[in-house]
C-alpha cells in the first residue's frame, strides 16, 4: 500500500499531459529520434489542438507531400486527443492577444490559439518555437528537439 506522500507523486506523474505544437509533430512525423521516443514514453497524454491539425493538414496536402507522411499523419491523429477551439479557448486567446498588443510584443494568431489551448487546459506545450511562447505568462514549456 501506497502512502499518501507517494500516491500524490504518482498522480503528479500520471497527471501530466502535453500539448504537441506544429513544429514538434512535423518533427515526428519526419522521423526525429528524440521526439519518437518522447511520443512513445508519454502515449496516452497527448494532445493536438484543432488549429496544429489544420496546420499539419495544410502540409501533408500540398501537391510534393509524400504519400508516406499523409498516412503517417492520419495514424498519428488516432494517437492523440484532438482538442477543438471552443469558447473558453477563443476568450483566452482575446486576452492574451489583447494584453500582447498592448505591449508591443504581439505573437502569431496560430500559435496564440495553441497557447491558448494549453492554458486552458493546463497542459504543457511542447514545441521548439520556444521565442514566442515565452512571452504568454503561465505557459508551461518543453522542447523535445533539444
Amino acid at each position: 500500500m501506497e502512502s499518501a506522500a507517494e500516491e500524490a507523486v504518482t498522480s503528479r506523474v500520471v497527471a501530466m499531459s502535453f500539448l504537441l505544437d506544429s513544429d514538434t509533430c512535423s518533427a515526428y512525423l519526419k522521423g526525429h529520434p528524440k521526439v519518437g521516443n518522447q511520443c512513445v514514453l508519454h502515449h496516452g497524454s497527448l494532445s493536438l489542438s484543432a488549429i496544429s491539425v489544420g496546420e499539419l493538414r495544410t502540409w501533408t496536402n500540398r501537391k510534393n507531400a509524400r504519400v508516406k507522411t499523409k498516412q503517417s499523419f492520419t495514424l498519428f491523429l488516432n494517437d492523440v486527443e484532438i482538442i477543438p477551439v471552443e469558447r473558453t479557448i477563443a476568450e483566452r486567446f482575446g486576452i492574451e492577444r489583447a494584453r500582447l498588443f498592448d505591449l508591443g510584443t504581439a505573437i502569431a494568431e496560430m500559435d496564440l490559439f495553441i497557447a491558448a489551448t494549453a492554458l486552458v487546459h493546463d497542459l504543457t506545450l511542447v514545441t521548439h518555437n520556444l521565442s514566442d511562447y515565452l512571452r504568454v505568462p503561465g505557459l508551461r514549456l518543453v522542447d523535445w528537439l533539444e
